[in-house]
């Protein structure tokens, strides 16, 4: 009897020790202070968490593990942000119009390699790009997928949107307009459909439309609406069927209010939005994602860039100081939120300005953090893989120096980030 007591532990200790041990292929990143949970604010101090295979493997309690270790014990560390609207081929300059009919695809590509490590960098490891040549933005999200480059994840949009609209190409010589249009352009319900469904097949994971004329249209036709109520339908029915979720910008209140009505998704900008917009908000379960640091760029651009276009330069002075006040009154009426910062209008890599500008808004630090966590987790339809740290989830961790629920300007500089398992950026450079 002892005999077989004896085998039976033998075999435990074994089988058992093998899960407990330290697996030196392991990463253990010891945690001073960790936002454990998002979505309360709980901070829990003294733990190490167990990156393997690009996931989190455990988080446990008090700073173990042997060999490859990240010490972040003076540092507060949180899940890597998201934003919910960049651009991450381009960047807004002197050169940007001539930059449009001259840099190739192959360009496009390699200064979004670039404006991603930025991206990364400051600690988003996650983005939803939406609007970009798609070979050049699908090519990049294939590359930071299978981890060629070290970049965010992206979730890139196909652009659909009106002829002689915001998406349109304006302010060139005709030939010039044609040759660089794009075969999502659309006119009807029916033509639209077909866009979306072309946006699909080259190879988009989400629709980006935009329901009003944009700010950055080289073009005087105002900011109201500029797609009919039936190509909006068209549009989110569509790209619904197809498995994608819509992204409308949408400035007016008119064209704002046309795409909630649709079941857009999520509206981006929502400069003028009114209680009818924020009832629809609710009523649909949209997000709002407000970009105020586009708003922010796109003010001061006005008083002192000499190359933006007139008709630019004048919706800029109107547009962006108001989009402070639109979150503002979409906060207050208790809109769901993500994080966004139309990177690109701005320069990329200063994406974590966006927190301080939602403080102005009203909200509080923690919300701030919680838009570009689990609210926007929940809004790109990823929340089972990223916004919070926990086991099995991808380890996308950020960490700064100093208490950002006091201070959100702290997630300015970022003092570490491992994105899908891999350092962006080491402890303390």
């Amino acid at each position: 009897m002892k005999k077989t007591i004896f085998a039976g532990l033998a075999l435990v200790a074994l089988v058992q020790p093998a899960a407990a041990q330290d697996n030196p292929a392991a990463t253990y990143i010891h945690a001073g202070r960790l936002l454990a949970d998002p979505a309360t604010g709980r901070v829990e101090t003294n733990k190490t968490i167990v990156v393997e295979g690009g996931k989190i493997a455990a988080i446990r309690d008090g700073f173990v593990g042997e060999g490859k270790i990240v010490d972040l014990r003076n540092q507060f560390v949180m899940p890597g942000f998201i934003d919910s609207h960049v651009h991450l081929t381009f960047e807004s300059s002197p050169t940007s119009r001539l930059d449009a009919v001259t840099k190739s695809t192959v360009d496009q590509a390699f200064d979004g390699l670039v404006f991603a490590k930025r991206t990364v960098r400051a600690g988003f490891t996650t983005v939803v790009d939406l609007g970009s040549d798609p070979q050049a933005i699908n090519a990049l999200r294939d590359a930071t997928a299978t981890g060629k480059i070290v970049g965010p994840r992206i979730i890139a949009a196909g652009g659909v949107a009106a002829h002689g609209g915001h998406g349109d190409v304006h302010g060139y010589r005709q030939e010039i307009i044609d040759l660089f249009r794009s075969p999502t352009l659309c006119s009807g319900a029916d033509d639209c459909a077909r866009a979306v469904r072309l946006a699909v097949q080259q190879g988009a994971d989400v629709i980006k439309t935009a329901s009003t004329g944009g700010v950055m249209s080289n073009t005087a036709a105002g900011l109201g609406q500029q797609m009919s109520d039936a190509e909006l339908v068209a549009i989110v029915e569509t790209a619904h069927h197809l498995g994608r979720k819509v992204a409308a910008h949408a400035h007016g209140t008119d064209g704002v209010n046309a795409a909630l009505r649709a079941g857009v998704d999520s509206v981006e900008h929502g400069t003028y939005l009114d209680a009818e917009s924020i009832r629809l908000f609710k009523a649909k379960g949209s997000y709002l994602v407000p970009t105020l640091l586009a708003g922010d760029t796109v003010a001061r651009q006005a008083e002192e860039a000499d190359w933006m276009p007139a008709p630019v330069r004048a919706k800029a002075r109107t547009v962006g100081p108001l989009m402070v006040d639109a979150l503002r009154r979409a906060h207050q009426g208790g809109v769901r939120i993500a994080f966004g910062t139309d990177s690109a209008v701005s320069k990329h890599g200063d994406n974590a300005r966006e927190f301080a500008l939602m403080v102005r808004a009203g909200l509080t630090p923690l919300e701030t953090i919680k838009s570009a966590t689990v609210w926007a987790a929940a809004h790109t339809g990823l929340e089972a893989e990223i916004g919070t740290l926990a086991a099995g989830k991808s380890a996308d961790i950020v960490a700064v120096t100093g208490d950002p629920l006091t201070d959100v300007k702290s997630l300015e500089t970022m003092g570490f980030v491992m994105a899908r398992g891999v350092i962006a950026r080491e402890a303390g450079e």
